[in-house]
This record gives structure tokens, C-alpha cells and sequence, in this order.
């Protein structure tokens, strides 16, 4: 599937990795939905993608960790631009706490953002995609779903369970002319929530070792799994040792993963 000409639709667009997925989409062609909380990122984004590569657009803001209300924005973006024919699930937060000390409504809300919510609207945009013959749904997950970090328990718990939804539903869709690309970043260095989430961690070796990639460089993997219909994206390839030895992936994470930074109060990242 080229995406030019495509309507794809990319939650959680106004920084770092949606961003990024959001101009590389646009860049080659797309029209795009941008969806996150933020109205005054998106409407930028939304005015730089007209400016640079004459995208058309709609910007939907919405708090997709409201349940109740997280897919409204679907319709209203069918309405503007077409049927979605590529949904990229990449809206996420992290909780970054001793699991005892996490407040039990932060972790369910950041359970509700990281697996439910993209749950929600893959089932909203999959009968359409079905009934066309033609579709794509990228399911971005995190390496923590490959290698579940300490003090990070929501966060594991949320993109695991939706990297593990991800893999089956490609599976389940074999044949039916939808795809499905499960996305493993690892750390993407300028975004804030990595930025955030590293300061969490008192520094280390092992922090220090882990490959580095960019969000514009994910994004046009991203792209090219979409246009050519891979299963999924590890990144940086580095990281893709930790599918193929899970058993040392989880022997180094148990004994070298850092303490906290600070006192192991829960904080959120977004």
C-alpha cells in the first residue's frame, strides 16, 4: 500500500514519535488525522504539513484515556477526509514508580491510554477496512513489551497487552487484504518522553549502553512497513537481539536495571 492519496490517521501527533510518523506520512503524499490533547501542537503541525508538502489535514483533539468518549473523534475524521485506510495507535504515557508507591488510578488510566484506547479504535476502523478489502493498523508499542522494565509495571503491563493483541489480530486478518504492523521503539532520544523517562533512572551503565535511534528515522521505517506490509518494526535494530534471546533479554534486565533517580513517587510522562 503507497500511502500517497491515503487517509492515515495518527493519535498522539503532537510531539515526538506521532509527530514525526504524522510529516513522514504527509511528506510522501498522505492526507492525515493528528490526534492528541494538545490543539495548539496539532494546529502547528497541521499549519508546517500544509506549508512544506501542501498536506490536507484534520485535527482532532481528545483525551483517548476517556474511554467513553475516545473514538468521537473517528467519525468527524471520516467525515473530513475519507474512510481511514492507515491507523497508527501511537498515543502512550508512562508510569515510572516502585510499583507499591503508584497511585492505582494513575496506573489504570495509563493502561486505559496504552491498551484500550487503541483497542477501541481498531474495532471502530476494522469493519470498514474489512469490508474494502484494504487497510492498515500500526500498533506502537514499546521494547518494554519485548523487555519489561523494573518500576515501570503499568507501562509493561499496557504495552505488552498490545503487542500481544497486535501480533494475533495480523494473524487473525491473514488473507482478509488488512495488515497489521506492531512497532517496538526502543529509546528515541529527543522526545520528551524518553527525556523524561531516562531522568527517572539514576544513570548507569546499562542506561548508558542502550541504543539511541530518532524519531524521523522510526518514522520512515514505520512508512515503509506500511507500504510494504511488514510485520513489524524493532527499533534500532540493535534492540531486535531482545526478541531473538528473551530468556538473556529478561537475565539482564532482573539484575541491571537501575534504581530511581528520586524517591520512587509515581510520575507520568506523556
Amino acid at each position: 500500500m503507497q500511502v500517497r492519496d491515503r487517509h492515515v490517521a495518527v493519535t498522539g501527533a503532537s510531539s515526538g514519535i506521532g509527530a514525526a510518523i504524522a510529516a513522514e506520512m504527509a511528506a510522501h503524499g498522505a492526507r492525515v488525522t493528528l490526534v492528541a490533547r494538545r490543539e495548539e501542537r496539532l494546529r502547528e503541525l497541521a499549519t508546517t504539513l500544509a506549508r512544506d508538502h501542501g498536506t490536507e489535514s484534520f485535527v482532532a483533539v481528545a483525551d483517548l484515556a476517556r474511554l467513553e468518549t475516545s473514538t468521537d473523534w473517528i467519525e468527524e475524521a471520516r467525515a473530513a477526509l475519507g474512510p481511514i485506510d492507515v491507523l497508527v495507535n501511537n498515543a502512550g504515557v508512562q508510569v515510572i514508580a516502585a510499583t507499591a508507591r503508584v497511585d492505582p488510578d494513575e496506573g489504570e488510566r495509563s493502561v486505559a491510554l496504552n491498551l484500550l484506547a487503541p483497542l477501541r479504535a481498531t474495532r471502530v476502523v476494522l469493519p470498514g477496512m474489512l469490508e474494502r478489502g484494504d487497510g492498515v493498523i500500526v500498533n506502537v508499542t514499546s521494547m518494554a513489551a519485548l523487555a519489561p522494565t523494573p518500576r515501570m509495571t503499568y507501562y509493561n503491563a499496557g504495552k505488552a497487552g498490545l503487542a500481544g493483541a497486535s501480533e494475533a489480530l495480523r494473524g487473525e486478518l491473514r488473507k482478509t487484504g488488512v495488515d497489521v504492523v506492531t512497532v517496538y521503539p526502543g529509546i528515541i532520544a529527543e522526545t520528551e518522553m524518553a527525556q523524561d523517562g531516562l531522568a527517572a533512572y539514576a544513570s548507569s551503565t546499562m542506561l548508558a549502553l542502550q541504543p539511541r535511534g530518532t524519531a524521523r528515522s522510526l518514522a520512515g521505517h514505520v512508512r515503509r512497513a506500511v507500504e510494504r506490509r511488514r510485520a513489524r518494526v524493532v527499533y534500532p535494530r540493535a534492540n531486535g537481539l531482545a526478541r531473538t534471546f528473551p530468556t538473556f533479554t529478561r537475565w539482564l534486565m532482573d539484575r541491571f536495571t537501575p534504581d530511581l533517580a528520586s524517591d520512587g513517587l509515581a510520575r507520568a510522562v506523556s
